[in-house]
């Protein structure tokens, strides 16, 4: 069974899909869970429903504001009481418009946002997660949440922007595994695949639907955010040091390398 009991993870994008069903599963493990959410306050205490009285602390921030996020990442600090086990980076967005065919001013305007939200934020929030475990001299460890659009492409040809996205944020979060692991600095990146998530059954509408999404998978159904969540909680336990730099798959066979 996975324990985190004294361990401290903050999880961005608690309030609903992937980041709820991670926030729970940590709480469950025992972790002192610093969640972060955008706008939706009710989700985020959803999430984290099951925590003990001092177990959750929940903290919002816009994600689009750099300066926010600098801002984010003190407060999580000063939650944590200095100490800041695991970052999860999990918050990010999928504009349904931007693909090639559509206008070049919403080409521009997704690009720029989604590369703010899903590149910026959580790359920033990694500067700030190594720099205090380097400064403390003691290790910790991040834990993308990728996709396999990363790798593959997507399906999708609105969510061009969105593939990109998560190839760059893969991309630094194994720079950082390559570069810090003999201090105890530890990166994994999560591949979902198709995820029961609100984000997904939107995208589904642009390639057929969600039938015919679910007929190309093998399992013939979507993957359970739970099971992230509980893949995160495991890596944050630490008994997977090795694994470092790895892009662990989850989509039910839907994909393999």
């Amino acid at each position: 069974m996975t324990t985190l009991a004294g361990k401290t993870v903050v999880v961005t994008g608690v309030s609903k899909g992937i980041g709820a069903a991670v926030a729970a599963a940590m709480v469950a493990a025992g972790a002192r869970v610093i969640g972060h959410y955008g706008r939706d306050r009710a989700g985020a205490e959803t999430a984290v429903a099951g925590a003990a009285d001092g177990q959750a602390t929940l903290i919002s921030a816009d994600f689009h504001d750099m300066a926010a996020v600098d801002a984010f990442w003190d407060d999580c600090r000063a939650a944590a009481g200095g100490r800041i086990d695991t970052l999860v980076n999990n918050a990010g967005i999928m504009r349904q418009t931007g693909g090639i065919p559509d206008p070049i001013e919403d080409w521009d305007a997704v690009w720029s946002e989604t590369m703010t939200v899903n590149v910026h934020a959580p790359a920033r929030l990694l500067r700030h997660a190594v720099r205090d475990w380097l400064d403390a001299g003691k290790g910790g460890s991040i834990i993308g949440i990728g996709s396999w659009a990363a790798t593959r492409g997507t399906s999708n040809p609105r969510a061009i922007a969105y593939a990109a996205s998560k190839a760059a944020i893969t991309a630094a979060t194994k720079t950082v595994a390559r570069n810090y692991a003999d201090r105890g600095i530890l990166a994994y990146v999560i591949a979902p695949g198709v995820v029961r998530t609100q984000m997904s059954v939107d995208s589904a509408e642009a390639v057929g639907g969600e039938a015919a999404v679910t007929a190309g998978l093998p399992m013939g159904e979507w993957v359970p955010p739970e099971d992230i969540g509980a893949l995160c909680a495991f890596l944050a336990e630490g008994r997977a040091r090795h694994l470092t730099g790895s892009t662990i798959d989850l989509n039910g066979a839907a994909y393999i390398r």
